[in-house]
């Protein structure tokens, strides 16, 4: 009984699906349509399946394309990573083609940009994959700056982004007498493709991106609006703009091909792995620039160029809380600056200047010599530094502290220019005073006063001798036709300024003494008797 009702079932399910498939052939309109590969979708209601009714033929090799298809292979080098990731469309125009004739015939030039970039590139990619970004772009600083971030060009744009000092500011690139972000990999990278994402969304094109990179975003939106006025095209190649931003597109396309296609240029391209160069390492104390480079076991130069932002020889790590370090040199920096026990770890430091003063008297609280302060902070002559200015000056081995973060932040250095003023007479004419004196020389009253040993209403006689102290330019320009007695330049002492901007007491012949106080207080000289006795010497 058990076999016969077995056999009833089976019977019973074949006849089934031969129902189910009759019923879906008839009814074509009520299946969905075949899939590839052989499996139809299933009818509402219904687990039937659908099977083709031809026989299955091969796709052809032109059909089968897809935009997702991934290479499993890793890049084989960076040039090879950089090429997966070309975005922008390209530019043929005939000034590409000159351009990639005028690198190809520069071989050593293209060696050397090429090698130098070696430290950076795997960096900037990264940073423009992670952004989504073209990264063409990477290619971008071999013709800013040939990838040199010590580059500086006439207009004041540094670093290997060559970034403006107000368009640094604008993407917070500190510039301080410590270190000037506007050189710094990381930190400029940064900045510059903040800067580049922000001139896409803006123009919405990688080339008039790059145009507003070079030209400023305010040139290429008025480039825009006059073709727009006239009806032209606003393309890159259809606006008017500099020849140095005419070029500045095929320039990067000239090099772009050539990393796309280096044979056909007769180019090599030196071996850049796709690997990071370098690593970040936290600095904790402030330490000496050539200390730095001896701790990690590299050469100083490499360590400088990894570290182009710091410009003075010591890393305040306040200012600069990390430091960059080939890869393999980041953990032997680490171990021997544990181990260290030699001494302090920086031997400058940082020096707030209470009041404006001059450089010899600055040199002298310091304990440096004039030349040695001003070669270390670049003070220009006949300056005197202002009050606030913050100086580097040796660190003294009693001084523990490092240098405080409101310092390294915002140190500058600011001057004003050392005034020589001269000792010279005027006539007096008719009605005279010390007031008319005063206004007619921008000087104050009651110097003139003291100067002349009168009192600030005095009424000077027609013909009177009056002795003034007058700036050397403001001297020479007035001696025509002025009153002034023309004043014999030779033998003249110039005597340095007392700290606080009073001038000091030079001997000098009559008529021709000569002192350097600040701009802000040049009337406060040296009070001298009627009749233009030399002034004692300064103790």
């Amino acid at each position: 009984m058990k076999f016969i009702a077995a056999t009833c079932l089976a019977g019973s399910l074949v006849l089934a699906g031969c129902a189910g498939t009759n019923n879906n052939s008839s009814s074509p309109s009520s299946s969905s349509s075949p899939q590839a590969g052989g499996t139809g979708s299933k009818v509402a209601g219904s687990a039937a399946p659908i099977y083709p009714r031809d026989s299955l033929s091969p796709l052809p090799s032109g059909q089968a394309h897809s935009q997702s298809v991934v290479t499993l292979a890793p890049p084989v080098d960076m040039w090879d990573r950089i090429r997966r990731g070309f975005k922008m469309p390209n530019l043929d125009s005939d000034l590409v083609r000159d351009r990639e004739q005028w690198y190809a015939s520069r071989p050593d030039y293209i060696q050397r940009m090429t090698e130098r970039s070696n430290k950076y590139i795997f960096h900037i990619v990264e940073e423009l994959e992670r952004r989504n970004m073209p990264t063409e772009l990477a290619l971008l600083p071999y013709i800013e700056s040939a990838f040199n971030p010590q580059a500086i060009s006439s207009a004041r744009a540094a670093g290997m982004w060559q970034f403006m000092p107000a368009t640094g500011t604008d993407f917070d690139l500190k510039q301080n007498i410590f270190r000037d972000d506007r050189r710094d990999v990381v930190a400029s990278t940064r900045a510059a493709l903040d800067y580049l994402q922000k001139l896409y969304g803006m123009f919405g094109d990688w080339q008039l991106a790059l145009a507003a990179y070079n030209w400023g975003e305010g040139s290429v939106s008025r480039a825009i609006a006059k073709n727009q006025r006239l009806g032209l095209p606003t393309t890159y190649s259809d606006l008017t703009m500099p020849a140095e931003t005419r070029m500045y597109v095929p320039k990067l396309q000239a090099v772009k091909n050539i990393v796309a296609n280096p044979q056909a240029f007769n180019t090599e391209l030196p071996l850049i792995a796709n690997h990071p160069y370098f690593q970040t390492v936290t600095l904790t104390r402030d330490l000496d620039v050539e200390l730095a480079a001896k701790l990690a076991d590299v050469r100083l130069d490499d360590f400088r160029a990894l570290n182009p932002a710091a410009h003075k020889p010591v890393l305040i790590a306040a200012g600069t809380p990390q430091i960059l370090l080939p890869w393999d040199n980041a953990a032997v920096f680490q171990r021997n600056f544990d181990a260290y026990s030699q001494g302090q770890y920086a031997s400058w430091t940082a020096w707030v200047v209470p009041n404006t003063m001059t450089v010899a008297d600055a040199a002298q609280r310091s304990g440096m010599s004039e030349a040695d302060l001003r070669a270390m902070n670049n003070v220009p002559p006949r300056m005197l530094i202002k009050a606030g200015s913050t100086l580097i000056v040796p660190r003294g081995a009693r001084v523990k502290e490092d240098v405080a973060a409101v310092v390294a932040d915002g140190g500058h250095l600011s001057f004003q220019p050392e005034i020589v003023t001269r000792r010279t007479t005027v006539k007096a004419g008719r009605a005279d005073s010390v007031a008319s004196i005063a206004r007619r020389y921008n000087l104050k009253p009651a110097n003139v006063a003291e100067w002349n040993d009168v009192k600030p209403n005095h009424a000077f006689k027609r013909g009177y001798s009056v002795v003034v102290y007058l700036p050397v330019r403001a001297t020479v320009a007035t001696r025509a036709g002025t009153g002034i007695r023309p004043v014999q330049t030779s033998h003249v002492a110039a005597a340095p300024a007392r700290r606080g901007g009073a001038s000091s007491k030079a001997a000098a012949p009559r008529g021709s003494n000569v002192a350097k106080v600040p701009a802000s207080s040049k009337q406060q000289v040296v009070r001298e008797k009627r009749g233009g006795t030399p002034a004692k010497k300064k103790r």
